[in-house]
């Protein structure tokens, strides 16, 4: 499990948001952390990297998504979500049907490095 805050890629700066092998809890706090971050930049400038991989997530975890996507959509410029799989493939559904956020989704980190540098 890796940190959350700013990383830089090819010149561009890229929040990073590792909920890798996190619990519901540990997800719940970096939501938390990782919200007034978001919202101290300036509108439509953040790029943001959420790595799920392998994180455990509940119907707390969902919902907190949903209003945390929510809440930082006028700041969000680009959205990468690298390891999606069961369910969070549908909370990812959910999300985005609540929010009407894009996100684009990705296999591997550095793919979506470079997709968020160019964007």
């Amino acid at each position: 499990m890796g940190t959350t805050g700013f990383i830089t890629h090819r010149g561009k700066r890229i929040f990073f948001i590792d909920f890798s092998d996190c619990n519901a809890d540990e997800i719940l706090s970096r939501i938390e952390s990782s919200r007034s971050i978001i919202q101290s930049q300036p509108e439509h400038s953040v790029l943001t990297l959420t790595y799920v991989r392998n994180a455990r997530f509940d119907r707390r975890v969902s919902q907190r998504l949903k209003e945390y996507s929510r809440d930082n959509k006028p700041f969000v410029k680009a959205a990468a979500i690298v390891g999606l799989s069961g369910m969070m493939e549908i909370i990812l559904h959910a999300v985005v049907m609540f929010t009407r956020r894009k996100f684009s989704i990705f296999e591997d980190l550095e793919e979506a490095k470079d997709w968020l540098a160019e964007s």
